[in-house]
C-alpha cells in the first residue's frame, strides 16, 4: 500500500523531481564555477553572474530534452527560461550580497543558501510558462 502511495507521489511531481535533479547537475556546474573563480580572485558577484549562466544554459538544455520534453519554438522558449533565469539571478545576487556583506557569511554559503531559496519560484515560472504545452 504506501509503495503505492510513493509511486503515485512520484508520478505526481515528476515534473518537479526531475527539476531538482537536474538542478543538482547544474548547481554542480554552477558551484564549480564560482568556486574556481572565486579562488582566482575575481570578486565573488561576477563569479556568480558567470557561473550562473554556465548553470542557465545546462539547465535549459537538460529541462526541455528530459523533463519537459518539448521540442516546439526553442528560441522562444529559451528566451522565456533565459527571462525568468535573469529575474532569478538578480534576486539570488540580492540575497548572495545580503548574506555575504550584511550577515557575514562565507561566499559559498551564502550561494546555497540563496540558491535554495530561488529554486522553488523558479520551477513554478518555467513548469507553468516556459514550458507549458502549445
Amino acid at each position: 500500500m504506501w509503495k503505492e502511495k510513493i509511486l503515485d507521489l512520484i508520478k505526481k511531481h515528476r515534473n518537479f523531481i526531475l527539476y531538482c535533479l537536474i538542478g543538482v547537475l547544474n548547481t554542480g556546474v554552477d558551484f564549480g564555477v564560482f568556486a574556481l573563480l572565486d579562488h582566482v580572485g575575481l570578486h565573488y558577484i561576477i563569479a556568480h553572474v558567470i557561473s550562473y549562466h554556465c548553470g542557465i544554459f545546462c539547465s535549459f538544455f537538460l529541462n526541455r530534452q528530459y523533463n519537459f520534453k518539448v521540442a516546439d519554438k526553442p528560441v522562444q522558449r529559451f528566451f522565456s527560461f533565459y527571462s525568468a533565469s535573469l529575474v532569478a539571478l538578480v534576486a539570488s545576487a540580492g540575497l548572495l550580497y545580503l548574506f555575504v556583506s550584511v550577515f557575514g557569511m562565507h561566499h559559498l554559503l551564502g550561494k546555497l543558501i540563496a540558491t535554495a531559496i530561488i529554486v522553488v519560484c523558479q520551477f513554478l515560472f518555467v513548469k507553468h510558462f516556459t514550458f507549458r504545452k502549445s
